[in-house]
This record gives structure tokens, C-alpha cells and sequence, in this order.
């Protein structure tokens, strides 16, 4: 066979030197001749090639030589080739190319076609097996947990290695406890722990295996074999980054023929993959575990968390912040921070807030915020936060609540106020006893010689009046008095009626006022034992409340009872009702339903308050526009 050949040659080439080189890492088994065809040079693959053929290049090219001089028409001529054949010992022939260049013969060694279907069906699996990594590579790069990656890594072994028996081990890198484990085939008893690492495999891999729990990760010269019924095995730790991941084991089933030392080169290259994919996967989770717990820790602290960005954009609003505000976090996210704030405090806080997106620290600010019904009172304490370049990314403010003590503060003033007023009139009341007094003297000394006259019914009737008028402003301002007098703690045994009947002489100008009636019902009960003046001052204030929810003609209705060892009493009263919404917070200390100025929000907590600390308890029960029924139990005094 002749062939027509083509050199492209370029002026300033590389030197000889250079096509030396090229000859010797050349691949393919060449040797080179001269004119009268002796063997001048042969590169190391002709020499594997003549070797593998039972001869030396010496003897290759003797046999060459003697075949062309018995086929002088296979001599090929200057600048063509011949594929000559050359008989070996046991009637083997090797087929060889023979190409003259002028002075130069080239002698290339051509593979049998037996062996040229090995070496494709290498290639070819080589390729197969390049493949399948490539796609495993993807696959665990996209999996989103570990369990999804310990599927991807199942999924690859089964492709690579099919027919055999593998177990996927990964474990936790810094205690070695099983995180995951994926068998194919049946695990011997108690076989999946602890892990058992190659001796070689751990030296290859420069794992520490003092930093490893003993009782977890074991070394030895080889593995045991995990699964029931199988012959061999090969297995890979799964090590990235000085950590150990899992390991991977397969075995071969009894009577499965295979390469065993490719299988093991192919697993620890998919090992090594695996290993930096588990490690990633990790990394992650933990990261997410991070994060999320921060998140968690933001949105369900005991604080107000609020965090807007350089736009000034809202990016975190926890849950206290949405309980004070009555706004769910959909509402708020990235909406402008300044829409929670009122008017009048804009002009402060923007200036705090621009303070702190220069990176100064603002450690407490009062302010208000808008909430869904009213506005609350609260203190902030700002810090600004970073990019990993040192730019001020966004602000975070963390306060409380200070709305309840701002109103208790103003309650206090108040407080303080009412006692002045309770003071001074104290002092009225003095004022007026000692005038009252003489008027009703000098009303009893004439009312006494208006008897001794006849025809003085007339006089009399005036002079009587005149006596029980003064002798009642009298005995009001002392009961005023008694009642505003801070009351003795030590209890005593007093009766329910008498107290009813107190508070209701406290509240006549109330329920005169009102224009309503008060109805009695009392059964005869002992007496309870009681810091008289509170308990009379929870009946005041009930009362009280219920001529205010009344309009003319109403009716307040007093009821006692017994019930066991505990006296019953029902304040009943046929006003507005309370709608239920406000039910469950009427006791709550500042809540009122009434309009400023009318009521603090104090009373029926203080009545709650004085009710359990005599041991009994209060409950209302209301149905708009028919009513309210405040029922208090309270232990009967002991005989």
C-alpha cells in the first residue's frame, strides 16, 4: 500500500532538538532508519511493542528487512510508505508502515485488531465513565440537602458499578455520628457501625485519625465486608479538607468476575467528589441553620426589633413589634419606615436615623409609633450595620414598650393631684362641719320651744327639715372623710348588707344624678371578714360604673347570697352592655371605654385586686343593650 504525503514546512522552525522530543513522547511505537534500512533510533512504546511481541527492535528490523528483500515491490520509494508484514516465532505475523523520506525510512508498529478492540472498548469506558462523574458532579451540585445528595451518589454507583452491593455511610465531620446511610444489598447485623477506614486509604487521604472518636472510626490493614453473601470488597473514606464525611463500600456478590483495581481507582475519584459535595452540603446546612436561627431569634425576642436599610426601607419587624402595633409583617416589609411615625416626630427621628446611617449610635430615643387603632410610646436604642466592604448597610433598632409607664406616670401626677384636692377638702369639710353644727344646735334648741307653743305644726315641720338637712351634710362629710382616710389592713368580721348599704350612701348624689333606682335582695348570710373601707370601696366603684352605663329609669340591682362556704353578691345593672371584644380586658390596668377625661382605666383593677386579696374572685358577664352582671365571691368568715 502506497500513500501520497504532505510537509508543511515554515522558515525559523524549531530546532532538531525539538523533533527529538516530539519523537520520544510520541505514543505510538515508531523507530526511525537509515537509507540501507539500520535501526537508528526507537522510541519507548517500539520498544513495549517489540517486547510485547517477543523480540527486540533489532530484531523487529531484521525481520523487516529480510521480508522486503523477498518483496522487493514493498520497498517504498522516496516519499512513500508500504505496510509490510513480519513473521514472529509460533506463526504470529505483526504488521508494521515503512515510509521513506529521502535518506530517513520510518518504521511505525500497527496493533493487532483484537487489541484494537480492547483498547477502544477501554476508550469507550473510559469516556462511559468520565460521563457518568460529570453527571454525578451535577447532580450533587444541584441536590438541596443531604438526603437528595445521598440519592444523586446511589444513583451514580448503581450506573458505575452495576450488579454489586454498596453501602453510603456520611456522618457528622465533627462528632463521626451517622447522619445517613443508604444500602444496596443486605447489611450483616450491627455492620454500619462504627466505620472502618482502610489503613492505606487514611494515609493516602493525610487523615488524623487521633482527632476521630475510637469508639465511631476503626483502621485496619483491610475492610471487612458489611453485606451477607459477597466475596470482595473495595471501599473509599469520604474525606475533604482534613475531615472525614462517611465512607463508601462496595462489594462484589460470589462468582461476579471484574476489575477489581480499576472499580477501586474509579471509587476513590468518585470519593473524592462526593467527599467536597458532602462537605458543601454541610456547610450549607449549617449556614441555613444559622441564619434561620437568627431569624428566629429576631423575630420571636422579647424586644422591639425594627431594621430598615439605606432606603430607608422596613427589612425586619418582629413579632412584639406587630403585637404593639396591631400591623402583620406583610404590611410592613419594605414600606418606608417614616409611614410609622407620626407627623411631629418625623423631623427627631429622621435625624436619629440619618445619625445612624453615619454610623454613630443612638442609645436611647422616645418617640411614638402609629399603630392600627392609636399610637404607642416606645424607646429605641439604634446600631448600624456593615457590608463586608465597611459601607453602613442598614440601622437596627431595639426598644420596649414604654406607652403603660408613660400613662402611669401621667396617672401619678394625677394621683398626686387628686390627694391635694383631698387634702383641701378635708380641710372644707372642717369648714363646714363646725357652721353645720351650730345650724343644726340651733335648729334642735327651736324645734324644742317651737313644741311648747300651740299652733306651731307649721314652724316645726320647717325646723325639722332643717335638722335632718344639716345632720345629713354632717354625716356625709364624716363618711367622706372615713372613706378618703388610708384604710387599716387587719380584717374584720363585718356584714355584707351593712357594706352594700355604705356604698350606696357614698353613691346617692351618683345615682340621683343618673336618675336610676337601686333594688336590694339580700339573704341573711354571716359576716365575711374584710378590710372594711376596700371592700366598700369596690362596691362604690361598681356602682358607680353602673350609673354611668345607664340612662334615665335604669335600674341598679344588688343581690346577695350564700353558696357553700362563700358569699355570693351580684351587681346587676340594665345599661348598654359591654361589647364583647372589650370583655376579656375590662380588668386590664388604664383600659376604659369611656371618653378622656372620664375614667383611667384603674377602677375594676383595683377592684380585682382588693377582691383577691381577700381570697374571693370576680367575673362579669354582659349582653349589649341589656346589660351587665359583675359577680364577686368572697369566703365567708369563719365561726
Amino acid at each position: 500500500m502506497k500513500s501520497d504525503f504532505r510537509v508543511l514546512r515554515r522558515a525559523g522552525g524549531p530546532p532538531p532538538e525539538a523533533f527529538q522530543t516530539l519523537f520520544e513522547v510520541l505514543d505510538e511505537p515508531l523507530a526511525l532508519c537509515d537509507g540501507d534500512l539500520r535501526l537508528q533510533a526507537a522510541n519507548p512504546p517500539f520498544l513495549r511493542f517489540c517486547t510485547a511481541h517477543g523480540t527486540t527492535a533489532e530484531g523487529m528490523v531484521a525481520g523487516m528487512v529480510q521480508t522486503l528483500s523477498q518483496e522487493p515491490g514493498l520497498v517504498p520509494e522516496d516519499g512513500d510508505s508500504s505496510d509490510v508484514e513480519v513473521p514472529l516465532p509460533g506463526r504470529r505475523c505483526v504488521l508494521l508502515t515503512v515510509a521513506r523520506r529521502g535518506d530517513t525510512v520510518a518504521v511505525r508498529g500497527r496493533l493487532e485488531p483484537g487489541r484494537l478492540m480492547v483498547a477502544e472498548r477501554a476508550l469507550l469506558e473510559q469516556a462511559r465513565t468520565e460521563g457518568v462523574l460529570l453527571d454525578l458532579s451535577r447532580s450533587v451540585a444541584e441536590a438541596s440537602g443531604e438526603e437528595e445528595l445521598v440519592a444523586a451518589v446511589a444513583r451514580g454507583v448503581k450506573e458505575l458499578f452495576p450488579s454489586r452491593t454498596f453501602c453510603i455511610r456520611i456522618v457528622d465531620a465533627r462528632t463521626c455520628g451517622l447522619t445517613s446511610l443508604y444500602a444496596e444489598g443486605r447489611l450483616k447485623e450491627g455492620a454500619h457501625e462504627p466505620l472502618v477506614l482502610k489503613r492505606s486509604a487514611v494515609a493516602r487521604t493525610h487523615l488524623e485519625m487521633a482527632r476521630l472518636p475510637s469508639d465511631r472510626v476503626m483502621v485496619a490493614r483491610e475492610v471487612p465486608l458489611i453485606f451477607t453473601g459477597t466475596a470482595l470488597g473495595v471501599s473509599a473514606p469520604l474525606v475533604a479538607s482534613g475531615q472525614l464525611f462517611g465512607a463508601i463500600n462496595m462489594e462484589y456478590p460470589e462468582g461476579l468476575e471484574a476489575d477489581v483495581s480499576h472499580d477501586e481507582r474509579v471509587l476513590l475519584q468518585l470519593a473524592n467528589q462526593v467527599a467536597v459535595a458532602v462537605r458543601n452540603a454541610k456547610l450549607i446546612d449549617e449556614l441555613t441553620f444559622v441564619r434561620k436561627y437568627l431569624e428566629d431569634l429576631l423575630e420571636r425576642a422579647n424586644a422591639l426589633i425594627l431594621v430598615a436599610n439605606r432606603d430607608r426601607q422596613v427589612v425586619v419587624f418582629n413579632q412584639a413589634l406587630s403585637a404593639l402595633t396591631g400591623f402583620a409583617k406583610e404590611e410592613v416589609l419594605g414600606k418606608d419606615v417614616f409611614a410609622f411615625i407620626p407627623e411631629d416626630e418625623q423631623l427627631r427621628f429622621g435625624a436619629m436615623l440619618s445619625a445612624a446611617m453615619r454610623g454613630e449610635r443612638v442609645n436611647s430615643i422616645e418617640t411614638r409609633l402609629r399603630s392600627r387603632d392609636r399610637e404607642v410610646r416606645v424607646t429605641f436604642a439604634t446600631s448600624h450595620m456593615l457590608t463586608p466592604q465597611g459601607e453602613v448597610e442598614g440601622v437596627i433598632a431595639i426598644g420596649q414598650d414604654i406607652t403603660v409607664m408613660k400613662e402611669l406616670e401621667k396617672r401619678i401626677i394625677h394621683a398626686e393631684k387628686l390627694a391635694s384636692i383631698g387634702q383641701l377638702a378635708a380641710s372644707v369639710v372642717h369648714e363646714i362641719n363646725n357652721p353645720m353644727t351650730a345650724v343644726a344646735t340651733y335648729a334642735e334648741a327651736l324645734l324644742m320651744n317651737a313644741r311648747l307653743r300651740p299652733n306651731s305644726t307649721a314652724e316645726q315641720d320647717k325646723l325639722k327639715k332643717i335638722r335632718e338637712s344639716s345632720d345629713r351634710i354632717l354625716r356625709f362629710t364624716r363618711d367622706l372623710v372615713s372613706y378618703a382616710r388610708p384604710a387599716k389592713e387587719k380584717p374584720e368580721q363585718v356584714p355584707l348588707e351593712s357594706i352594700l348599704e355604705q356604698a350606696v350612701s357614698y353613691c346617692e348624689h351618683v345615682v340621683s344624678h343618673a336618675k336610676v333606682n337601686v333594688e336590694r335582695d339580700y339573704a341573711p348570710l354571716p359576716p365575711v371578714s374584710a378590710v372594711r373601707a376596700n371592700l366598700v370601696q369596690v362596691f362604690v366603684n361598681l356602682i358607680t360604673n353602673a350609673c354611668h352605663a345607664m340612662v334615665s329609669g335604669g335600674k341598679v340591682m344588688l343581690s346577695t347570697r350564700r353558696d357553700g362556704q362563700d358569699a355570693v353578691v351580684l351587681v346587676r345593672d340594665t345599661g348598654t352592655g359591654i361589647d364583647p371584644k372589650h370583655l376579656g380586658h375590662i380588668f386590664d390596668p388604664f383600659f376604659t371605654t369611656k371618653e378622656e377625661g372620664k375614667g383611667t382605666g384603674l377602677g375594676l383593677s383595683i377592684v380585682q385586686g382588693i377582691v383577691e386579696s381577700h381570697g374571693g374572685r370576680i367575673t362579669v358577664d354582659s349582653t349589649l343593650g341589656e346589660g351587665t352582671v359583675f359577680t364577686l365571691r368572697l369566703p365567708l368568715a369563719k365561726p
